[in-house]
C-alpha cells in the first residue's frame, strides 16, 4: 500500500550499477553473454539507466575485461548506458564503441586516491581535466563519482568542508552530475543531510547531486530516504544488492535496487520500475553466481512465489 510522505519528489531516477559496480567486485569473470542478457532484462524491468561496463586496464579489473565484446551486444537496450573511464585510454576505447555517456571515479581522500588512482587527489583531477573536456566536446554526458564521501578506511571520518572542495573540483572541470559515494557505508542520515547542505551552500544544486549508499550498517535506506527529504532525485543502487568495492576491503554490497524500489513504492514515488520483474532477473542473475541474493527484497518476494 502506498502512503506518500510530504516534501518527497514525485519521481526518483535509479542509476543501476549492477552490471558494472556489482559484477566488478565478483571473485570470477561472468561470461560475456550473461552480462548481456543481464542488462537487456533489467531494461525490461523499467530501469532507463543502466551502467554497462567500465574500460580499465584488465590488469585492474578483469571482471570487466570483455568491454569491448559487451558493449556492441547492447546496441538495443533501450536505456542509457554509462561506462566508467579512468582515463584518456579508457575514453578513445569507450567512444571508438559509440558510448554517449561517460563516467570518472575520483576520490575524497588521498589514501583511497593512491590506492585505486595510484595518484594524489590533485593529480586525479588532472588527468580527469582532459577526459571530461574531450567527452563534452564529443557531447558526451559525464558523471563524476566521488568516493569515500563520509568515512575512509584508512583515514577515518572524512571532513565535510573536503568533500565539498573535491566535488566542487569534479563539476568545475565539466561533470553534469556528481554521485556522492559511502564507500565503506558508514554514513548516517544526519551526516547525509549536513554534506547536502554545505554543497548547497557552496553552490552545488541538488539537481546535480546523486547518492550512491552502500549497507554495511544497515543504513542505506534510510540515508537514502534523507536525501530524498533534500530533494536528490538520483539514487544509485544494485539489482540484487550486488558488488562492494575490490579496492576498500571494509565496503559491502550496494543498496540493492529492489529494497530501493519496495521503499519508493510504498511512498507512492514514481520510478518505472516493475519490482516482480526486477526480482525474477536478480533471481536469475543469483543462480548464474551460484549464491542468492543478499537483497531482502528479493528473498521476501521469492519465497513468497514457492
Amino acid at each position: 500500500m502506498a502512503f506518500p510522505a510530504p516534501d518527497l519528489p514525485a519521481r526518483v531516477r535509479i542509476h543501476e550499477v549492477g552490471a558494472r559496480d556489482g559484477l566488478q567486485n565478483e571473485k570470477a569473470s561472468v561470461p560475456t553473454e550473461v552480462k548481456a542478457e543481464f542488462i537487456h532484462r533489467l531494461a525490461a524491468a523499467g530501469l532507463t539507466t543502466i551502467e554497462a561496463t567500465s574500460f580499465v586496464h584488465p590488469k585492474w579489473v578483469p571482471q570487466l575485461a570483455d568491454a569491448e565484446t559487451l558493449f556492441p551486444l547492447l546496441s538495443d537496450v533501450p536505456a542509457a548506458l554509462p561506462v566508467l573511464v579512468p582515463n584518456e585510454r579508457g575514453l578513445d576505447r569507450a567512444l571508438a564503441l559509440g558510448a554517449s555517456r561517460i563516467a570518472v571515479f575520483g576520490s575524497a581522500t588521498e589514501t583511497f586516491a593512491a590506492r585505486n588512482l595510484n595518484r594524489s587527489v590533485a593529480e586525479s583531477l588532472a588527468m580527469f581535466d582532459p577526459v571530461v573536456a574531450r567527452a563534452k566536446a564529443g557531447r558526451a554526458h559525464v558523471r563524476g563519482y566521488l568516493s569515500m564521501c563520509f568515512g575512509d578506511p584508512w583515514e577515518g571520518p572524512v571532513p565535510v568542508h573536503q568533500v565539498v572542495r573535491v566535488a566542487k573540483a569534479l563539476l568545475d572541470l565539466g561533470c553534469d552530475e556528481l554521485s556522492l559515494g559511502d564507500t565503506i557505508g558508514v554514513a548516517t542520515p544526519g551526516h547525509v543531510q549536513a554534506l547536502l547542505s554545505a554543497l548547497n551552500e557552496a553552490g552545488v544544486g541538488t539537481d546535480r547531486i546523486g547518492v550512491h549508499f552502500h549497507d554495511t550498517y544497515g543504513q542505506a535506506l534510510s540515508n537514502t530516504l534523507a536525501a530524498l527529504q533534500h530533494g536528490v532525485t538520483t539514487v544509485d543502487a544494485s539489482a540484487g544488492g550486488l558488488g562492494g568495492c575490490p579496492y576498500a576491503k571494509s565496503a559491502t554490497g550496494n543498496l540493492a535496487t529492489e529494497d530501493l524500489v519496495w521503499m519508493l513504492d510504498g511512498l507512492g514515488i514514481d520510478t518505472g520500475v516493475d519490482l516482480a520483474a526486477l526480482t525474477a532477473t536478480s533471481v536469475w542473475m543469483a543462480e548464474q553466481l551460484g549464491r542468492p541474493s543478499p537483497s531482502r527484497t528479493v528473498k521476501a518476494l521469492s519465497h513468497k512465489e514457492q
